[in-house]
C-alpha cells in the first residue's frame, strides 16, 4: 500500500493545527486504512498521544523540522539550501539518515495546512524544500493544501514560488497567498483546511456562556495589559455580567494570560482548557457573541453560527487571516487597535458558503487522494 507523509506543526499543542492534522487522518482512515501513514511535525511525542489513535498505521516523526533547525542559519535561502542537500546527501546530517531515507520513498508527501510557513518563521520554507527534494529522490507527489503564506520578505518571494512550482497540487486558504503564487498553472484557494473537517463533533451542546473569549498573549503587536483592558471595557460597554462569560483556551498556558489579569473582576466567568475543548468540542452555539484572536477559534465558533468580533493582535499576520474568513461569509467583524467594538449581529456562516467550502475541499482532496 502506499506510503503517505504528512507534514504538519502538531503537538505544540495549538487548537487549530491539531483539527488540521486530525481532519486529514480521519479523511485517511475512510479512503487507506491500510496504507502506512507518516506525520513529520515538530513534537512528535505529544502528537502521537493527541492523534494517533485517529488512523490505524499512523506513526510519527520529526525529520524534516530536525532538518530545519540544524540548517546553519534562519536565512530561507541557507535553510532550503541545506535541507535539499541533505536529503541528497543524507551524510551531510547523519542523525537522521534513517529519516531521511524513509522520506525519500514516500508515495505522497503532503504539506497540510496552517500558517507556519512564512516570514515570522522563515526557516520554515526549509520544509517545502524537503518535501521537493524528498519526492524528487523517489518519484512520488508533492501536495500543499490550505497554506497561509503570508507575511513573507521580499527576498524570500521568488524562491517560495521556485519550490511551489515544482508541488504537483498547490492549495492555499486567502488572497495574499494566492496573489504570491499566482503566476503558478493549476493553483487553488479552497480556504482553511479545517473547512474539510467541519462536523458536529467539534462542537459541545452543553455548558454555554453567552459571551465567549479567545485572547491570546503571544504574536502580539499590543501589550496582554492592553487587551485585558480593552476586554473589560468591551464587556462594560456591552453590559454583560461576569457570570455570562466563558474563556477558551486554543494554546495551552499562552490563552490564559489574560484570563489571569482579569478573573478577580469577572467573578463566576467560566474557563475552558485546551484538553476539555479538544476532548468535548467548542462551547459554540447561535445566539452567542465572541472576542477571539485566535483564527481557527473565529472559524468554528462561526462555523456554529454564532455572532463575533475578531481581534486583530497582529496587523501582519492575523488581520489577513481573519479578514479571510469574513470574506467567506462568517459575519464576524474585525476589531482593529483594540477599539471598542459594537455587539456583533453577523449570525455565523450560512450554510450555503460551508457546503461550498466543503464542496471545494472534497475535489481538492480527490484530486492528491483520488
Amino acid at each position: 500500500m502506499p506510503t503517505v507523509y504528512l507534514v504538519a506543526t502538531t503537538g505544540h499543542p495549538n487548537y487549530g493545527d491539531e483539527l488540521i492534522a486530525a481532519t486529514w487522518l480521519k479523511h485517511l482512515a475512510r479512503t487507506a486504512p491500510d496504507s502506512e501513514i507518516w506525520v513529520d511535525c515538530p513534537n512528535p511525542g505529544p502528537s502521537a498521544v493527541l492523534l494517533g489513535h485517529l488512523h490505524p498505521r499512523v506513526r510519527f516523526t520529526d525529520t524534516f523540522w530536525r532538518l530545519c533547525w540544524e540548517a546553519p542559519s534562519d536565512d530561507p535561502w541557507e535553510v532550503a539550501a541545506f535541507v535539499r542537500s541533505a536529503v541528497d546527501d543524507p551524510g551531510l546530517a547523519p542523525r537522521w539518515v534513517a529519516g531521511i531515507e524513509l522520506a525519500a520513498r514516500a508515495d505522497l508527501v503532503h504539506v497540510i495546512g496552517g500558517g507556519f510557513i512564512n516570514g515570522i518563521w522563515p526557516h520554515h520554507v526549509g520544509l517545502l524544500a524537503a518535501a521537493v527534494a524528498a519526492t524528487r529522490r523517489s518519484g512520488g507527489r508533492a501536495a500543499m493544501t490550505g497554506q497561509g503564506l503570508w507575511p513573507v520578505a521580499e527576498e524570500a518571494r521568488p524562491l517560495l514560488r521556485e519550490l511551489a512550482a515544482r508541488f504537483d497540487v498547490v492549495d492555499v486558504r486567502d488572497e495574499p497567498s494566492a496573489d504570491l503564487l499566482g503566476s503558478l498553472d493549476g493553483i487553488t484557494a479552497t480556504g482553511d483546511d479545517l473547512f474539510f473537517g467541519l462536523d458536529p463533533s467539534l462542537h459541545r451542546e452543553d455548558e454555554h456562556r453567552e459571551v465567549m473569549v479567545c485572547l491570546q498573549s503571544d504574536l502580539l503587536d499590543v501589550s496582554v495589559p492592553g487587551l485585558a483592558g480593552f476586554l473589560l471595557d468591551t464587556l462594560r460597554e456591552w453590559g454583560v455580567r461576569p457570570e455570562q462569560v466563558g474563556f477558551v483556551e486554543g494554546i495551552p498556558r499562552i490563552d490564559r494570560e489574560v484570563f489571569a489579569l482579569v478573573e478577580h473582576e469577572l467573578a463566576g466567568a467560566r474557563f475552558y482548557p485546551f484538553s476539555e475543548i479538544i476532548d468535548a468540542g467548542l462551547p459554540a452555539a447561535p445566539g452567542q457573541r465572541w472576542l477571539s484572536s485566535r483564527f481557527h477559534v473565529h472559524l468554528v465558533a462561526a462555523a456554529a453560527g454564532a455572532d463575533g468580533v475578531a481581534v486583530s493582535v497582529n496587523s501582519g499576520y492575523y488581520t489577513n487571516k481573519h479578514r479571510s474568513l469574513i470574506d467567506l461569509g462568517s459575519g464576524w467583524s474585525l476589531s482593529e487597535g483594540l477599539a471598542v467594538p459594537a455587539i456583533p449581529s453577523g449570525g455565523g456562516f450560512p450554510p450555503e458558503a460551508l457546503r461550498k467550502t466543503r464542496q471545494d475541499k472534497e475535489k481538492l482532496a480527490g484530486s492528491i487522494y483520488g
